[in-house]
């Protein structure tokens, strides 16, 4: 009789989809269980003095504490790196705390960060309001198309470059390749926020960004229920090269041992965060939330698709609709920036976009109050189609200089599109938009 087939461990050279259901698990050897356990624990036992020595000084990789590693959470890490390109990854309690932890390992008092303008309201929030508290200071690009702009703001103490794939909530797609170059041509590390376009759509890694960062939150997880966020490393970016100096990666953080960079190579900067600013501050996740996330990224293509021909379907249908003023969807021809959604996301710029109602503020507010399908909240990637009015929600912080500059204007509407039928979310829109004029 044959012996059994043993089951894979390494899913190099897999599809997209199979590796989103297998990558990163490791097989249950004790009782034969199929799912992830939950390893509600917060610490290990260590099986010696040397095993203790060892996992305190970063030369055993074994389970310390689950502030910095916990088995549930790196099945999810194993697998998000894999779906991304990436060397390695580390997730933490939101997608704040992903950007924050990533950047904080970058840039320190004193130190500097171009970011492009049109990013997350909450993210330009955390740089202006709490960054700048701790003397990091972070100026914004506005074209970033214009090599010119980039060059005046980077400085010798700039020490990253921050952008998103798809930002929120205009969809004004950044050529991620363009950044690149302009990083690279100033040895400093490109930080992607992906989040909106996940992995299906784009990895920017293969476009020449050195890390990623994800509210894994939203379609990584899926289902509105999960809260959580992660660091992949893309393992490309040379520490020790840069004229700039990174002493988290290249300092030696315990006397008589290497460097991240010596000891851990393309890992170098997933570990330093590990053991270092996040173990350092504790913004861990809950392993309930990384088995959440784990079964969330099982059906990222499946929902992602979904998600991606509704939007298309809706978008195209706004922007016909008498009571629209104008739609923010790239995946129109009219979006300035469609030609490349038909180069980089194959037209469809994602499942978050917004659009402006007649009649400004009033206006918003009928159609808002109208929704009976839609749901009137924050959050994006759910399974469920949400609206939200920025200029009064997201962005209410904000000069009215600084939204008129970002386009958010009074009559502006964000939808996140959900996995209902488009027939149906069309239906609700048309009532409301009725209702708004």
């Amino acid at each position: 009789m044959a012996e059994p087939g043993v089951p894979h461990t390494d899913w190099h050279g897999f599809g997209f989809a199979t590796r989103q259901v297998h990558a990163g698990e490791q097989e249950d050897l004790t009782h034969g269980s199929r799912i992830t356990p939950v390893h509600l624990s917060a610490a290990y036992r260590f099986a010696s003095f040397q095993e203790a020595t060892d996992r305190f000084a970063g030369a055993d990789l074994g389970h310390l504490y689950s502030r910095n590693a916990n088995p549930t959470n790196q099945v999810a890490e194993r697998r998000l790196a894999s779906l991304e390109g990436g060397s390695g990854a580390m997730v933490v309690g939101s997608g704040q705390a992903a950007i924050t932890v990533s950047l904080l390992a970058l840039a320190g008092s004193g130190e500097h960060i171009v970011s492009t303008a049109s990013i997350y309201s909450g993210t330009r929030v955390l740089f202006d309001r709490t960054f700048a508290r701790m003397g990091v200071t972070v100026e914004y690009v506005w074209d970033p198309t214009d090599e010119a702009e980039w060059d005046a703001l980077i400085r010798p103490e700039t020490k990253a470059i921050f952008t998103e794939t798809l930002p929120n909530p205009k969809n004004d797609i950044v050529d991620i390749p363009a950044v690149a170059r302009i990083a690279k041509r100033h040895g400093i590390p490109l930080v992607v926020d992906n989040t909106i376009a996940t992995p299906f759509l784009v990895r920017p890694i293969e476009q020449g960004a050195d890390i990623v960062v994800h509210s894994a939150t939203k379609f990584l997880s899926g289902h509105g229920a999960n809260l959580a966020g992660a660091v992949v490393d893309g393992g490309t970016f040379d520490w020790v090269a840069s004229d700039r100096p990174y002493p988290a990666l290249t300092d030696t953080p315990i006397a008589a041992h290497a460097s991240f960079v010596e000891a851990f190579g393309p890992r170098a900067f997933e570990l330093s965060l590990r053991f270092g600013i996040a173990n350092d501050t504790g913004p861990a996740l809950s392993p309930l939330n990384g088995f959440l996330l784990q079964q969330g990224m099982e059906t990222l293509s499946v929902r992602m698709r979904q998600h991606l021909a509704s939007a298309r379907t809706v978008a195209e249908w706004l922007e016909q609709h008498d009571a629209v003023e104008s739609v923010d969807y790239a995946g129109l021809p009219s979006h300035p920036q469609h030609h490349l959604a038909v180069r980089d996301y194959g037209g469809l710029s994602g499942s978050v976009f917004s659009f402006t109602v007649r009649g400004g503020r009033d206006g918003a507010e009928r159609f808002f109050d109208a929704l009976r399908l839609f749901s009137r909240m924050t959050n994006i990637g759910d399974t469920r189609s949400m609206a939200l009015h920025p200029a009064t929600t997201t962005h209410i912080g904000f000069t009215q200089e600084t939204r008129d500059r970002l386009g958010i204007n009074d009559g502006l509407v964000r939808l996140s599109i959900g996995l209902e039928d488009a027939e149906d979310l069309i239906a609700d829109l048309d009532q409301a938009l009725r209702a708004a004029v």
